[in-house]
């Protein structure tokens, strides 16, 4: 009997996890991304380009969010911002366009939430907030390059906010991290990872987002079900392995590993923000849709998306920080 009641008890708490977080995940929808990226990515925010006044716009924007939903700013930052002084750019190609040096000052942004029984062991989820700006006349928007990875951060931030709110805060700290100055060399994240807000030795993973709301067209499959993840199996297999189980049991899309190849020759595992991550040491997952005929383009926006897969490709995202956020253990490192 006691051994009925015990099996009873185990198998209520699994579901009981299940269920809190489909329960949060079903939070996360099509219209709301869209709602956040028709806005993020409009024309008012000028392309986003690093200490442009439609940067400073859409730092500002981000902050507003995580204040209205009750989250907290980073510990050092200055109101959610991390300031970064005299970016030094390089000149540059943007398609056929020349883009001249400069100097500017940016801000990542950078908000928490607690962990309730490890709150020193922290997740980052992260994503460029930066895009190319204007040129000639025209507005480099970055609806795909890279707003889907922001609005789909405030969607898992505003998921995890609604479970602190009814009693169910992650075990460990997340941290959400909108980092500057991508598209300029992973400065952003850089800066970050060599003045980290909290103990890179405490950081057990980075989820990063680039790039998740539209299709590659050079997939022989043209099944949209798909996602690229990059990344997952090279400090932790660990990670690799919870990421494999984590969409099984919730979003079944296609995991795709075609750019995790060592020789891939687009070297998109060194082109993004979690590779400052990666170079410490961090397990980490690349979340990659691809290029596609808009990369870098003024026609990236936010009409192009695809809202429905935009908001799978979330949850997966979503899941994954739940259970690794949630679990008795953290991460195990290759050795």
């Amino acid at each position: 009997m006691k051994k009925f009641i015990f099996c009873f008890l185990f198998c209520f708490y699994l579901f009981s996890q299940s269920d809190l977080s489909i329960n949060y995940s079903n939070k996360i929808t099509s219209e709301e991304l869209k709602e956040l990226l028709y806005v993020y990515a409009s024309d008012y925010f000028g392309g986003r380009e690093v200490g442009s006044k439609g940067q400073k716009i859409a730092v500002d924007f981000l902050r507003e969010f995580y204040i209205r939903n009750s989250i907290d700013p980073a510990k050092g930052t200055d109101n959610y911002f991390q300031y970064i002084k005299n970016i030094k750019t390089r000149k540059y190609y943007l398609g056929k366009q020349f883009i001249r040096s400069g100097v500017f000052d940016s801000e990542n942004v950078v908000s928490i939430i607690r962990g309730s029984e490890f709150p020193n062991e922290y997740i980052v989820i992260s994503a460029h907030l930066d895009a190319h700006g204007t040129h000639d006349g025209k507005i480099y928007n970055g609806a795909d390059d890279d707003g889907s990875g922001n609005v789909s951060i405030l969607e898992i931030a505003q998921s995890f906010a609604l479970a602190v709110k009814d009693g169910h805060a992650p075990k460990r700290s997340i941290i959400f991290l909108h980092v500057t100055a991508e598209e300029k060399g992973l400065i952003g994240s850089q800066y970050y990872v060599n003045n980290p807000l909290y103990p890179l030795e405490d950081t057990i993973a980075n989820l990063n987002i680039d790039m998740i709301g539209r299709v590659d067209p050079k997939r022989k499959d043209k099944d949209p079900n798909y996602i690229y993840l990059i990344g997952s199996d090279k400090i932790s297999q660990e990670l690799h392995d919870i990421s494999e189980n984590i969409n099984s049991k919730y979003t079944q899309l296609k995991l795709d590993y075609m750019y995790n190849d060592d020789n891939d020759p687009n070297r998109f595992y060194y082109r993004s923000d979690h590779y400052n991550f990666a170079k410490n040491n961090i397990p980490v997952i690349f979340y990659f849709n691809g290029t596609h005929e808009d990369y870098h383009e003024p026609s990236d926006t936010a009409d192009k998306i695809n809202y429905k897969l935009l908001e799978k490709r979330t949850k997966l995202i979503f899941h994954t920080a739940w259970e690794l956020a949630n679990r008795k253990n953290r991460l195990s490192i290759n050795n």
